[in-house]
């Protein structure tokens, strides 16, 4: 009998992870596939029955992930795990000042702790299969955008780790790929509101909230169907890249972040997602002292 890999895909039940868990399915993977609420993972295990399994997780919940580790140990085909797929991830837009500590608490959770201790636990099981690990990183850890300021920073994080992460691994013959990624057709966006008592909630800011809530529709997304057949592709590559870059001008705000000066990319971000008016109208408000 042929070999069948094996992954464990978070952040399954939609977006992304969702259609991941369908191509790698159809290419005869078997998939554990990963989130919080398994009533949205029935259909994806009704469309392919005994090769999809759905797994209720929380990736923020350390005890959840070493159960899933303890899971894998008795259920896995020769202690194999082949990927990986730490997709799963918070959405977090609100100004560096609004963002409470369970607010931060909370993305840093989901969107670093979580692939992190994911990592770790599972490590044994994609060492003995020569495996690959993939992240669902972000241009958002490489451009400033307004009122990212945490999610850029799990982003950033989780760059970090992963490429570092790519050093440690190598001699294990496991792949490591940090999918830097750029506009996506997928329902992500933060649609919590302004707090009451925000610095931006005027009407001068509400323009540039705006803009950035909206940034990947507004901005002709690629579909989720061609972003994860790219992702597809570079896990069944040979070649092993720590970072690619997949999505709507993903390769582009990476030359941008390394080649534009700061002062300039700041005024650009400035101008693309309109925050002079909110800049005039609260220096006004609050004039330099002498």
């Amino acid at each position: 009998m042929s070999y069948q890999k094996t992954a464990l895909i978070t952040g399954a039940s939609s977006g992304i992870g969702f259609e991941a868990t369908k191509q790698l399915a159809d290419k005869g993977y078997k998939i554990y596939a990963a989130a919080r609420r398994l009533t949205l993972l029935e259909s994806l295990e009704a469309k392919y029955p005994g090769q999809v399994i759905a797994v209720e997780l929380d990736v923020s919940d350390p005890e959840q992930i070493v159960a899933l580790r303890e899971r894998f140990a008795a259920e896995l085909p020769d202690q194999k795990l082949d990927l990986l797929y730490n997709n799963a991830g918070q959405s977090c837009t609100f100004a560096a000042t609004d963002a409470t500590h369970e607010i931060v608490e909370r993305a840093f959770k989901v969107n670093v702790f979580g692939p992190m201790n994911l990592c770790r636990e599972l490590s044994q099981f994609l060492i003995n299969s020569g495996g690959t690990i993939v992240f669902t990183g972000s241009v958002a850890g490489l451009v400033p955008f307004p009122f990212g300021s945490v999610y850029g920073a799990t982003k950033a994080a989780i760059h970090q780790y992963a490429r570092v992460l790519h050093q440690e691994m190598k001699c294990f013959n496991v792949r490591v790929i940090n999918v830097v990624t750029g506009g996506v057709h997928t329902d992500i966006a933060d649609k919590r509101g302004v707090p009451e008592n925000s610095l931006f909630n005027v009407p001068e800011a509400r323009a540039a909230l705006e803009a950035r809530r909206e940034m990947a529709k507004n901005n002709h997304p690629m579909s989720v169907e061609k972003y994860v057949a790219r992702v597809v592709h570079d896990i069944e590559s040979r070649r092993d890249p720590v970072d690619v870059y997949r999505g709507r001008v993903a390769s582009l705000a990476y030359w941008i972040s390394w080649l534009v000066p700061y002062a300039v990319l700041e005024r650009i971000v400035f101008y693309r997602f309109k925050l002079f008016p909110f800049y005039n109208a609260m220096r006004r408000k609050h004039p330099k002292s002498d």
